[in-house]
């Protein structure tokens, strides 16, 4: 077969494999073996409270009221504040007997499947910083993103899909810079999904006749691999022509990972999706099923956005409506990967940037503030050790006293569990070896089964 110029099919077939283009999407060794072949993120924006969820403090409800140092990481901090007791009742779960607040009904039945992580901590405490650094460890230079890291360090295991996609309805604090891939190659960019009637723009293809558009393409093709070929600093321009290859594979493959038509109604309420639904929370975690089923390495989820979002300043009531829209729809994603076998070779982070305060957001306030010396997150999955509890704060839940996590360590784990040593995954650019976790990082073994 002959398209026009005279390029054949089979030439153009020949000239794309000797380029190495399949090279980019495939399968990486790992550095050591793997306990997790995906990872789920999900990401609760605006700070979940740990003192009202997961970091049970009898003392702070004994001491309600009473004025307490509230020295953060603001300068304006540096005063007494009364203390907050919780609104929340808790209860003991599992075997195990962890503690979780009655914001969680449905997730403490699984408490024997998770590991609470009592201990994070970061370095600023604003959003869009701290934002940043849990998915990029910078919270202040723009960096690769976690998700974009493990894409380069790993490949995928689907070329017809990205390694890294992001359900997105509202973009979060700091933007698309935290799924962004920055100097990395483009194809380690995170795929934004936006729940709704188009969930990925400009995907649809225009109709014609297939052997002229195959034609089309593989001329296409050929013309950017010379182009390149010519230029010795072509990373980017190779990149970007790997992303435009697996755009042409979604097309035919992401319209059947999103058609969840085939689910059955059981599952379907399980996660409360109705019908018609392709924008709740429950429909964005069912997504995430189909997406890793299909191999896509990392998934994750975004919460809300920038506004209307766990940042309770005024009255910590407001985290009950955040905590019902996605209660539900977690569990049943924890027991649809368990009961699938997926489980097994999926990590699940469940996580937010920082915590509240102990004590109230000012005089007669019902809210807290924001609190980046201790927070927690829950893990869950390949390589987890269930049903337990890692790092301790004190009785009031304003210092780390035990185990603490920085979110370097917490970048380190997630890297060590999906088979990377995060000293050596590093990219060079502009004359220096970066990395996630920049110089530090240590591996949290703690949580490890």
């Amino acid at each position: 077969m002959v398209g026009g110029g005279g390029l054949s099919l089979q030439a153009a077939l020949a000239h794309r494999a000797s380029m190495g283009e399949a090279a980019v999407f495939a399968p990486r060794p790992s550095h050591h073996p793997a306990r997790a072949q995906h990872l789920i993120i999900v990401f609760l924006t605006g700070g979940m409270s740990h003192v009202d969820t997961f970091d049970f403090k009898p003392a702070l409800q004994a001491r309600h009221g009473e004025p307490a140092d509230a020295a953060g990481l603001r300068p304006d901090e540096a005063r007494k504040q009364p203390l907050l007791g919780s609104p929340f009742e808790f209860r003991r779960h599992g075997q195990a007997g962890i503690w979780v607040s009655d914001l969680f009904p449905k997730l403490a039945g699984l408490a024997d499947q998770l590991c609470i992580v009592r201990s994070l901590h970061t370095d600023i405490v604003e959003h869009f910083q701290a934002t940043l650094a849990m998915h990029t460890g910078s919270s202040t230079v723009p960096m690769p993103s976690i998700g974009s890291w493990i894409s380069h360090g790993l490949g995928t295991r689907n070329p017809n899909l990205p390694a890294y996609m992001v359900f997105a309805e509202h973009l979060p604090y700091a933007g698309a810079q935290v799924f962004d891939a920055q100097f990395l190659p483009a194809h380690h960019h995170g795929l934004r999904i936006i729940p709704g009637d188009d969930l990925i723009p400009n995907l649809k293809a225009l109709p014609r006749k297939t052997s002229l558009a195959d034609l089309e393409q593989e001329m296409l093709q050929q013309v950017n691999q010379d182009h390149a070929a010519r230029r010795s600093h072509g990373a980017d321009l190779r990149g970007q022509m790997s992303s435009l290859a697996v755009a042409r594979g979604m097309m035919q493959t992401a319209p059947a990972a999103f058609d969840i038509r085939g689910e059955s109604q059981a599952t379907l309420d399980a996660y409360g999706v109705k019908p018609g639904d392709r924008r709740s929370f429950g429909w964005q975690c069912l997504g995430a099923r189909r997406l890793v089923e299909r191999g896509v390495r990392v998934v994750e989820i975004i919460d809300t956005g920038s506004g209307d979002n766990w940042d309770s300043h005024g009255d910590m009531a407001a985290h009950r409506p955040k905590a019902a829209r996605v209660d539900q729809s977690l569990t049943s994603l924890l027991t649809d990967l368990r009961e699938r076998g997926l489980l097994q070779d999926t990590l699940v982070a469940i996580c937010t940037e920082f915590g509240r305060t102990p004590w109230t957001d000012g005089l007669n306030s019902k809210g807290r503030n924001h609190f980046a010396k201790a927070f927690t997150c829950l893990l869950a999955g390949a390589g987890i050790k269930p049903g337990s509890t890692y790092g301790e704060t004190d009785e009031l839940g304003s210092t780390i006293v035990k185990d603490p996590m920085h979110v370097h360590d917490y970048h380190a784990t997630i890297l060590h569990l999906m088979g990377l040593d995060h000293t050596r995954l590093t990219y060079r650019y502009g004359g220096r070896d970066f990395r996630l976790t920049d110089v530090h990082g240590n591996v949290a073994h703690g949580v490890i089964s």
